[in-house]
Protein backbone atom coordinates (compact mmCIF):
# COMPACT_ATOMS: atom_id res chain seq x y z
CA UNK A 1 0.00 0.00 0.00
CA UNK A 2 1.44 3.54 -0.67
CA UNK A 3 1.58 5.97 1.92
CA UNK A 4 -0.25 9.09 1.49
CA UNK A 5 2.11 12.03 1.25
CA UNK A 6 1.89 15.70 2.41
CA UNK A 7 2.64 16.37 -0.94
CA UNK A 8 0.31 13.99 -2.99
CA UNK A 9 -2.44 15.10 -0.11
CA UNK A 10 -1.42 18.76 -1.38
CA UNK A 11 -1.90 18.70 -4.69
CA UNK A 12 -4.74 16.77 -4.76
CA UNK A 13 -6.57 19.11 -2.65
CA UNK A 14 -4.93 21.94 -4.93
CA UNK A 15 -7.18 19.90 -7.72
CA UNK A 16 -10.37 19.31 -5.48
CA UNK A 17 -10.74 23.00 -4.94
CA UNK A 18 -10.73 24.66 -8.16
CA UNK A 19 -12.55 24.06 -11.64
CA UNK A 20 -10.44 25.19 -14.05
CA UNK A 21 -8.36 22.30 -14.87
CA UNK A 22 -4.82 23.29 -14.27
CA UNK A 23 -1.07 22.21 -16.34
CA UNK A 24 1.39 20.73 -14.09
CA UNK A 25 3.12 24.50 -14.20
CA UNK A 26 0.16 25.81 -13.05
CA UNK A 27 -0.32 23.02 -10.16
CA UNK A 28 3.34 23.28 -9.16
CA UNK A 29 2.87 27.08 -8.82
CA UNK A 30 0.15 27.15 -7.12
CA UNK A 31 1.33 23.80 -4.09
CA UNK A 32 4.72 25.42 -4.12
CA UNK A 33 2.95 28.54 -2.04
CA UNK A 34 1.92 26.06 0.46
CA UNK A 35 5.30 23.87 0.19
CA UNK A 36 7.91 25.60 -1.40
CA UNK A 37 10.30 23.24 -1.49
CA UNK A 38 8.32 21.06 -3.80
CA UNK A 39 9.92 20.15 -7.06
CA UNK A 40 8.40 20.19 -10.69
CA UNK A 41 9.74 16.52 -10.45
CA UNK A 42 7.65 15.44 -7.72
CA UNK A 43 4.43 17.00 -9.07
CA UNK A 44 4.72 15.30 -11.97
CA UNK A 45 5.58 11.91 -10.32
CA UNK A 46 2.44 12.85 -8.13
CA UNK A 47 0.05 13.66 -10.88
CA UNK A 48 1.44 10.28 -12.46
CA UNK A 49 0.59 8.50 -9.57
CA UNK A 50 -3.04 10.02 -9.33
CA UNK A 51 -3.87 9.12 -12.83
CA UNK A 52 -2.36 5.50 -12.83
CA UNK A 53 -5.02 5.23 -9.12
CA UNK A 54 -7.80 7.31 -11.34
CA UNK A 55 -8.01 9.60 -8.76
CA UNK A 56 -7.95 12.08 -11.04
CA UNK A 57 -8.26 12.35 -15.34
CA UNK A 58 -6.43 13.71 -17.76
CA UNK A 59 -8.69 16.42 -19.42
CA UNK A 60 -6.49 17.44 -22.54
CA UNK A 61 -2.30 16.64 -24.10
CA UNK A 62 -0.02 19.36 -24.86
CA UNK A 63 -0.58 20.78 -22.23
CA UNK A 64 -1.80 18.47 -20.07
CA UNK A 65 -4.22 19.33 -18.13
CA UNK A 66 -5.83 17.76 -15.21
CA UNK A 67 -9.39 17.00 -13.31
CA UNK A 68 -10.04 15.71 -9.94
CA UNK A 69 -13.52 15.24 -10.65
CA UNK A 70 -13.95 11.66 -11.77
CA UNK A 71 -17.51 11.36 -11.54
CA UNK A 72 -19.36 11.47 -15.56
CA UNK A 73 -19.59 14.29 -17.31
CA UNK A 74 -17.81 16.21 -20.28
CA UNK A 75 -16.06 19.04 -21.08
CA UNK A 76 -16.33 22.14 -23.86
CA UNK A 77 -13.46 23.46 -24.37
CA UNK A 78 -13.26 27.40 -25.40
CA UNK A 79 -11.74 27.55 -29.27
CA UNK A 80 -11.53 31.20 -28.50
CA UNK A 81 -9.87 31.50 -24.98
CA UNK A 82 -8.51 27.76 -24.64
CA UNK A 83 -10.49 27.64 -21.16
CA UNK A 84 -12.25 24.01 -20.25
CA UNK A 85 -15.53 23.54 -18.58
CA UNK A 86 -17.04 20.60 -16.93
CA UNK A 87 -20.82 19.58 -18.74
CA UNK A 88 -23.31 17.59 -16.31
CA UNK A 89 -25.58 15.97 -18.15
CA UNK A 90 -27.87 13.18 -16.98
CA UNK A 91 -27.13 11.25 -20.71
CA UNK A 92 -23.59 11.74 -19.64
CA UNK A 93 -23.68 8.20 -16.92
CA UNK A 94 -26.05 6.49 -19.61
CA UNK A 95 -22.90 6.11 -21.91
CA UNK A 96 -20.69 5.13 -18.60
CA UNK A 97 -22.75 1.42 -18.74
CA UNK A 98 -22.59 -0.97 -21.60
CA UNK A 99 -22.68 -1.23 -25.06
CA UNK A 100 -23.02 -3.89 -27.67
CA UNK A 101 -19.63 -4.41 -28.35
CA UNK A 102 -18.60 -4.41 -24.80
CA UNK A 103 -18.40 -2.97 -20.96
CA UNK A 104 -17.60 0.91 -21.34
CA UNK A 105 -14.33 1.52 -18.30
CA UNK A 106 -13.29 5.11 -19.22
CA UNK A 107 -15.20 8.13 -21.47
CA UNK A 108 -14.21 11.15 -22.16
CA UNK A 109 -16.37 13.56 -24.06
CA UNK A 110 -15.50 16.71 -25.44
CA UNK A 111 -17.65 19.72 -27.05
CA UNK A 112 -15.76 22.95 -29.05
CA UNK A 113 -17.20 25.79 -29.48
CA UNK A 114 -16.89 29.62 -28.42
CA UNK A 115 -17.63 29.54 -24.30
CA UNK A 116 -20.09 32.66 -23.30
CA UNK A 117 -17.52 34.49 -22.43
CA UNK A 118 -15.74 35.19 -25.56
CA UNK A 119 -19.02 35.94 -27.70
CA UNK A 120 -22.01 34.48 -28.99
Amino acid sequence: MERSTIQKQTILNYLKGVKTHPSADVIFTAVRKKLPTISRGTVYRVLDSLLNKKEIIEVSKEPARFDADTSPHAHFVCQECGKIYDVFDKNISLINKRTKVGKVKNCQIYLYGQCRNCGN
